[in-house]
């Protein structure tokens, strides 16, 4: 392989982009939906869990999760830590591995930061910390490893453009195994207390998805193109779809309503973004924004989980359909795969193994790690403190002058 400098050139700006859904993107998106009385430890949350995977990632992540040395399919085993033997000069496809390696590590390190909206307002700051500690390198790595490292699911045939299995199911059923086990919050109404935060919040993510799609390509070529469009056409028609839906059981669109949207459409649209024409990711965005709409709406209720800022019902569920959406319409003209409806049966249920396999492995990894934590140190704070909020309990500080 010879470096490519325009290659390189996009990748870096690709990872800033991805960067830039964490932080700030997530902490204002969390934030503004999260009570006033929380705003800054719902940002908290994800700042430190960002900061926490980047360290994992490269003292031990990125070698485990990419090392062409693999434990039976299931993770990789390091040749070094801290990167050791990867110079500047090293090459992974056609751009730096160091270059390569840093936008891996913020779709690490963004994951973990999705996980926090399950928990916000209830969660100890230790508990968290040593939550994504644990999770991270027993859950994400293995997960990623699986998918995009050489592992069982790559050997399988299973197609993930850019994180689906990895991302989006991974932090869902993670962040609803968490919140089982935390228990509901002791008021479970949530007005979003700030939603311009909130839009402010989903356009970086709007914007940041561009990269951590585009970017999937590894090379700035009509691959990256094609995903960067299809994403945007998911997001658009399923910001739309939410917009009449709330019309229709409501009367009146909402903006919150809005911007979930969207984010369904750019979840779903993220593991079939390489794969698909235009054509379905229009489908892949509708069905989309129905389905987390139905599962936002109706299924949290029903079931009585406290999934407080929707993890699962967006990234999770979004995700699944995403994931399979993948093995119904990817075209061999895209990217040299076809799914069902182009003639391959077989993808479909290669996609199907790879998103339950994921569902049960972090969800009954994440509902160990949670119990064994609360059994240890306590996961939840004590129900002063979740009354008078965790700004000032867990913080001493307020987001707002009082």
């Amino acid at each position: 392989m010879v470096l490519s400098t325009g290659n390189t050139a996009w990748m870096l700006v690709a990872t800033i982009m991805v960067l830039l859904m964490s932080v700030p993107g997530i902490a204002f998106f969390y934030g503004g939906l999260s009570k006033k009385k929380n705003v800054l430890n719902s940002m908290f949350l994800s700042l430190i869990a960002f900061a926490i995977a980047s360290l994992i990632w490269i003292f031990y992540g990125y070698q485990m999760s990419f090392s062409p040395d693999s434990f039976f399919g299931f993770v990789g085993i390091p040749q070094s830590l801290f990167m050791e033997g990867i110079g500047v000069d090293s090459l992974t496809d056609t751009i730096p591995t160091f270059v390569f390696a840093g936008f891996e590590l913020t779709f690490a390190a963004l994951t973990a930061a999705i996980v926090s909206g399950s928990i916000v307002g209830r969660m100890k700051t230790k508990a968290w910390v040593v939550f994504t500690i644990l999770w991270v390198s027993l859950i994400y790595i293995p997960v990623c490893h699986w998918i995009w490292g050489g592992g069982w699911m790559m050997s399988l045939g299973a197609i993930d453009f850019a994180g689906g299995i990895a991302v989006e199911v991974n932090s869902g059923f993670s962040a609803l195994a968490l919140a089982l086990i935390l228990g509901k919050r002791r008021d479970t109404s949530l007005l979003p207390h700030n939603l311009g935060y909130s839009i402010l919040g989903a356009g970086f993510l709007w914007f940041g998805w561009m990269g951590f799609n585009g970017g999937s390509a590894l090379a700035a070529n009509g691959l990256a193109g094609s995903a960067i469009l299809v994403s945007n056409t998911a997001a658009a028609a399923a910001m739309i779809v939410w917009v009449i839906l709330d019309m229709i059981n409501i009367g009146k669109p909402t903006v919150l309503g809005a911007i979930t949207g969207a984010v369904a459409g750019l979840v779903a649209i993220t593991p079939a973004s390489g794969y698909v024409q235009l054509s379905g990711s229009l489908v892949i965005g509708i069905v989309a924004s129905l389905i987390s709409y139905f599962a936002v709406y109706n299924l949290k209720s029903k079931f009585g989980y406290d999934d407080a800022l929707d993890v699962f019902g967006v990234h999770g569920l979004s995700g699944v359909w995403g994931l399979i959406a993948t093995g119904l319409f990817a075209s061999p003209a895209i990217n040299g795969v076809a799914g069902l409806f182009y003639g391959n049966p077989h993808q479909l249920t290669v996609q199907i193994i790879a998103v339950v396999a994921t569902m049960i492995y972090t969800f009954g990894a994440s509902l160990i790690i949670a119990k064994a934590l609360d059994m240890t140190m306590g996961l939840r704070v004590d129900d002063r403190e979740e009354i008078a909020g965790l700004d000032t309990a867990l913080h001493k500080e307020s987001g707002y002058r009082l």
